[in-house]
């Protein structure tokens, strides 16, 4: 067999990828959506022009730093440094929303793919700590792969343009990465993984627990054992299978998509497990597919692969796209077979080929920042404290843990690595308030406090009493916890009125 004969065969393949593609670009622009929501609801609050890290006093660092904003744009890609503004910070990720829910009804072609990747990556590269996740640049990383699933300008859900080939192949290499990457930083971090221990704990210190995190927390430890070890054989051993022949390829993705539905169901990891499932549907073909979508969807792709030819360009495009990869991947890759393995990385400016892991280590305790607020003049020991409740993180022992997810509360995140860097020494204790009505505050944060094994939160105020201590509460006017994980102080967002008249609601 030739060459342009091989080449042949292989582009062949194409054409029993049409329903993989239509599954792929619709989940993409759900999770896209979600993104963009997350956004549009907490940006102002997070990184405005009032925020908690305001993104302009970030920029202008940069620009300190490099010299240029044209120096600051190659190191930190962003459209933000063409202006940035509360008002257009919440524009940008509306239409970021709206584009992305043409993508979830079905019509998708690269130049809108590529408006969205830019749009979320702009976003990414301002937000700081409150974007530092892993399922950020995963998101970067699979939305750029998939601009190639597209033809340029065609945006029906089954055009001319058969599926490239090489691009499902990367998309199986990324989920590939994402496992290993997974696995080997659990065996190489906390020995309970090793022991298969770590889901003893796991259920109650995880970020944000569900309604659900509770019962699985009270398994039997032989359930727990097993977990772990179903673990380890899913991230280790299974996605090898992925490059396999049919059979071993849809075995593998039933195995890793389900596994990434056990873990939506026990807790609220953000839309991280959706994004995952996206690359593990790959690992699929029509012929899997057609059995398990709707007969009318399946009609459709049948009659545009037939109608369909092969695209020399399109196959050239996916060659040099497969070459790049291939060329980025070469650090991931060291990195992956290194003792220092490092967790969610970027080894390029546009975050195209990442490495990543998950819950290389787990909390035994769970440590709770509780934050509360008074209107007294003056401190004493009859000052009445307010608790405030968020969203989604642990706070009133008799509230039942929510369902978020994919959504995610991105201030209820960070307080929990807030509490686990404080409770082992590291984090700062300077905080600062600022509020339309009254003058910078400073005072310190009290020492955070055990959960019980139930998420149930102990008042630590309490706590200290009943330990012979005191809170250690001293400020004027209006008080409000809210402790980050940075270096300093941290900037809350303006309010007005009483703290009676306003809880804490940072969506």
């Amino acid at each position: 067999m030739n060459q342009e004969t091989f080449l042949g065969h292989l582009f062949a393949r194409e054409n029993s990828y049409w329903l993989t593609r239509f599954v792929i670009l619709r989940l993409l622009g759900f999770v896209y959506a979600v993104a963009f929501l997350v956004a549009a609801q907490q940006l102002v609050p997070l990184i405005g022009e009032h925020g908690l890290t305001p993104a302009n006093h970030f920029l202008a660092s940069i620009h300190t730093q490099l010299g240029s904003d044209m120096a600051g744009m190659l190191r930190v890609p962003t459209l933000f440094w063409l202006g940035i503004s509360d008002h257009s910070l919440s524009i940008f990720a509306w239409v970021g929303f709206a584009l992305s829910l043409v993508v979830v009804g079905g019509y998708a072609n690269a130049i809108l793919l590529v408006i969205l990747w830019m749009m979320y990556m702009s976003i990414v590269h301002v937000g700081q700590i409150w974007y530092g996740y892993g399922w950020e640049i995963q998101l970067l990383e699979t939305g750029f792969l998939s601009i190639f699933l597209c033809p340029l300008v065609d945006g029906r859900p089954f055009p001319k343009c058969r599926p490239p080939l090489l691009v499902f192949w990367l998309f199986r290499w990324l989920g590939f990465r994402i496992m290993i990457g997974a696995g080997l930083i659990k065996l190489r971090g906390d020995p309970c993984w090793r022991d298969l221990t770590c889901l003893y704990y796991h259920y109650e210190t995880q970020p944000i627990p569900n309604p659900l995190s509770r019962y699985l927390h009270f398994a039997p430890h032989w359930f727990h054992q097993f977990a772990t070890a179903w673990n380890h054989f899913i991230e280790l051993i299974v996605p090898w299978f992925s490059f396999g022949p049919r059979s071993a390829r849809h075995i593998a993705g039933v195995l890793l998509v389900s596994f990434q539905i056990v873990l939506i169901i026990s807790g609220n990891l953000s839309f991280l497990n959706y994004v995952t499932i996206i690359p593990f549907l790959a690992c699929f073909d029509d012929t899997f597919l057609r059995r398990v979508l709707p007969a009318r969807l399946v009609r459709r792709a049948e009659r545009a692969a037939q109608q369909s030819e092969p695209s020399r360009i399109n196959n050239t495009i996916a060659i040099a796209l497969s070459i790049l990869v291939m060329y980025l991947s070469a650090a991931p890759v060291l990195n992956l077979v290194s003792g220092r393995q490092l967790m969610n990385y970027s080894y390029d400016p546009l975050d195209l080929v990442n490495t990543y892991g998950a819950f290389g280590a787990v909390g035994r305790e769970r440590p709770e920042i509780i934050f509360e607020g008074t209107e007294d003049a003056s401190i004493t020991a009859d000052t009445k404290w307010k608790e405030y409740q968020f969203k989604a993180k642990p706070g009133d022992p008799n509230r039942r843990p929510p369902f978020v997810a994919p959504y995610q509360p991105r201030i209820d995140w960070q307080i929990w690595f807030a509490a686990m860097a404080f409770s082992s020494g590291s984090f700062s204790t300077t905080i600062v308030g600022r509020s339309r009505s009254s003058p910078i505050i400073h005072f310190p944060m009290r020492r955070p406090i055990t959960s019980a094994r139930a998420f149930t939160v102990i008042d630590s105020h309490r706590l200290a009493i009943e330990r012979g201590g005191n809170a250690n509460r001293s400020a004027n006017g209006c008080l409000l916890y809210l402790p980050m994980m940075l270096n300093s102080v941290v900037f809350l967002p303006r309010w007005t009125g009483s703290i009676r008249d306003h809880a804490l609601s940072i969506a």
